[in-house]
């Protein structure tokens, strides 16, 4: 996938301005920025959710506006920001439902359909669960659902706003070890938005760091979780540190910073 010079506006105010890079095909890419900085747009502009004031998606040389719906559901499946499931289905029947892109009207599930279902809720550990409520689960368990249901769609590419957001620790590294190793071993191209610091760098083989509409740094992860990048981004003390064991960089948060110091 390729972004170019992308800009999005609501009514008049810019959101995003003059986007441009590359998404590489099985890499796990973090988009981090503060709260208000455009991240979500973005991502909504990478599925056609959005549509861009100027600029452009290319997906394997094709633009985004010259696709349809359906079609860019068969390449690209989305993890929303909230998990929550209202009405009383089954996980089973909301895995079902990442189906639907390659089905005709009213046509209903085929035995290959339920195959890659099956298939699905297993690659997520929640063949167990398969005929609970999802209504009835907690937040891990729910997103967990919500990803198979994607797998389902059968993907290239996974976008993921905030996967972790109002999950308990546990659950944040439970979701992403497992989407970390779908990438690994499936291939599976991973863009997620965030602006969790540690957990980007733990994950993340690349980052796009958005500030004032635009992008700010970008590069493999080491090279953008840097004192000065954080400091200015997102107005706190940091530094990160290679793990020993792992090779990885870990950041650690300190303390905020002052307006004057963010200028310095």
């Amino acid at each position: 996938m390729r972004i170019e010079n992308l800009s999005f506006y609501y009514r008049s105010k810019p959101v995003i301005e003059g986007i441009d890079f590359e998404i590489e095909e099985g890499e796990v890419i973090g988009i981090l920025g503060p709260n208000g900085c455009g991240k979500t747009t973005l991502l909504r502009n990478l599925n056609k959710n959005l549509n861009p004031k100027s600029g452009c998606v290319m997906l394997d040389g094709t633009d985004l506006k010259d696709m349809e719906k359906k079609e860019i559901a068969r390449i690209i499946s989305s993890i929303p920001q909230s998990n929550e499931i209202k009405f009383a289905f089954s996980v089973r029947e909301i895995v079902a439902m990442g189906r639907m892109p390659f089905q005709e009207f009213l046509q209903g599930e085929s035995k290959k359909d339920m195959e890659i279902v099956e298939d699905a809720m297993e690659k997520t550990g929640i063949t167990h669960m398969a005929d609970r409520y999802v209504s009835t689960m907690s937040g891990g368990e729910r997103q967990k659902v919500i990803i198979a249901r994607a797998l389902a769609q059968t993907p290239k590419i996974l976008l993921m706003d905030e996967p972790t957001l109002h999950l308990d620790i546990s659950a944040q590294f439970d979701i992403l070890n497992m989407v970390h190793k779908l990438s690994r071993e499936e291939g599976l191209t991973v863009v997620i938005v965030s602006h969790d610091l540690p957990m980007a760098a733990r994950y993340c083989d690349r980052i796009v760091m958005i500030h004032d509409h635009n992008i700010h740094a970008i590069g493999k992860t080491e090279d953008v979780l840097t004192q000065e990048n954080m400091k200015v981004v997102f107005g706190v003390k940091a530094d990160t540190v290679r793990d020993p064991d792992t090779g990885k960089i870990f950041v650690r948060l300190f303390d905020s910073c002052t307006s004057s110091e963010k200028r310095t």
